[in-house]
């Protein structure tokens, strides 16, 4: 049986108030379907007009992967600080650790990455996640990254 649904939506202006990170780092649009056991999916939709497109590669654009590792660990972070129910954001999200990272297909303008998080494990105020980044259904990515709140 699925566990209920903490938070539908979590839009943009949302993401902005729980996460410290801004334009052009801020890599999520929103993420969906929080649930109590710390799960959730996290929506970029990739454009063609995005700066790291100019270098990534000119007349062969392709999302770079370790974005991917970075949205993923942007929606871990959001789940993470609504699931521990702050009210506002914490003064600094640090990465800890990716481990079983694999990129498995191209990630190309117009595409939308969705970053299907699952908690493995919390202690105190460190996360681990478990994500797999899917375009239509098909994994691109997946990693497990760890990380930590601080004050």
């Amino acid at each position: 049986m699925e566990s209920p649904i903490l938070h539908e939506v979590v839009d943009i202006n949302a993401i902005l108030n729980i996460l410290p990170h801004r334009f052009p780092f801020l890599l999520i649009d929103r993420v969906l379907n929080i649930r109590e056991n710390h799960d959730g999916i996290g929506i970029k939709n990739v454009t063609h007009n995005e700066p790291v497109f100019q270098g990534h590669f000119p007349g062969r654009p392709v999302f770079p992967g370790v974005l991917m590792v970075e949205g993923m660990a942007q929606t871990a972070g959001v789940i993470g600080i609504l699931s521990m129910g702050l009210s506002e954001r914490p003064k600094a999200v640090y990465f800890l650790t990716v481990d079983k990272c694999k990129f498995r297909k191209p990630v190309l303008p117009g595409d939308t990455i969705e970053y299907h998080m699952k908690s493995i494990g919390r202690r105190k105020a460190m996360w681990w996640f478990h994500g797999d980044a899917k375009v239509n259904g098909v994994t691109v990515a997946e990693a497990d990254v760890g990380a930590m709140l601080a004050d």
